[in-house]
């Protein structure tokens, strides 16, 4: 067995009180999370530090939307999608800040809850991402049928669907690399993590490109330049912001996972910040009434 598992299967087995987890050169990794490194690295408490910054702000912005959407705007398809990737950002970033918390401190005996919690939203997020860039995608290319056919309830289902299956993931990994027998741990994170890689993230990627060009095509006749901004905006976040997350997740067999992982969160922070702002002007653009509300809003 490598290290990991050794380290991972040493601290599932008997975990280590919270006195002893104070002490200087403390070392916990599960799942490629070095909760405490012996000495300090300038580096990385930056990027613990910036992450602890901009959590806070986003945690904020998350929540204005999320009662925006919530209780003062009348919901249509598009904000429901919003309203349930808010909550998955701000639960993100929530979980996000503890465990930076739990890092300058050493408190490793509370890591693996939120582990396991940053997790199930940051796959739920994600998820919602491929989602939403795929619909917005198919209500372009066919309008008519997106408008005449398309059911009433679907987002609703789709969201609920989304959180089923991050929960799903997520009991999937806690199980394989929480039981006695954990040597297939790394195996399943990497397969759990191919689904992003291979199949979230390229799917949003492309419908995201063919939104621009279609956007672009038209927005001299039809769709407001602004729109277009936006939505450029949108697929620069992701590419510089989750791409990153995702690739050196998936090759993290072959590279200092360690290492890079913190600075990988502090990018995500920042994306989960933006996010639902960036979705909400979309959808506003999309919407006239939705419009409206943007700004009283700001």
């Amino acid at each position: 067995l490598s290290r990991d598992f050794m380290m991972t299967e040493l601290m599932t087995t008997s975990l280590p009180s919270t006195e002893s987890t104070l002490k200087k050169g403390a070392i916990y990794n599960w799942n490629g999370f070095k909760i405490c490194f012996p000495p300090p690295d300038r580096i990385l408490l930056t990027s613990v530090n910036v992450t602890l910054f901009i959590c806070p702000l986003g945690l904020v912005v998350n929540g204005i939307v999320l009662w925006f959407l919530g209780f003062r705007i009348k919901r249509n398809p598009f904000s429901v999608y919003v309203l349930n990737l808010a909550a998955a950002d701000f639960g993100f970033l929530l979980f996000l800040a503890l465990s930076r918390i739990v890092f300058r401190l050493c408190l490793l005996n509370f890591s693996m809850s939120l582990d396991l919690l940053l997790a199930f939203t940051f796959s739920a997020s994600l998820s919602l991402l491929t989602v939403i860039s795929a619909e917005r995608c198919v209500s372009v290319l066919f309008p008519i049928w997106y408008r005449c056919h398309r059911p009433k309830h679907l987002s609703a289902i789709i969201c609920a669907l989304l959180w089923a299956l991050s929960a799903l993931l997520t009991g999937v990994r806690s199980y394989v690399c929480f039981s006695d027998s954990n040597e297939h741990c790394e195996h399943v994170i990497l397969r759990l993590t191919s689904i992003n890689f291979l199949i979230f993230t390229p799917i949003t990627v492309l419908s995201s490109l063919i939104l621009i060009i279609k956007v672009r095509q038209s927005s001299l006749r039809h769709q407001p330049r602004k729109l277009y901004i936006v939505i450029l905006l949108n697929v620069l976040f992701f590419l510089l912001l989750v791409v990153p997350f995702s690739i050196v997740a998936f090759f993290r067999e072959f590279i200092n996972y360690d290492y890079f992982i913190n600075s990988i969160l502090m990018l995500a922070s920042i994306n989960s910040s933006i996010n639902p702002v960036i979705y909400y002007l979309v959808g506003s653009y999309r919407n006239q009434q939705f419009r409206g509300s943007v700004k009283k809003a700001l």
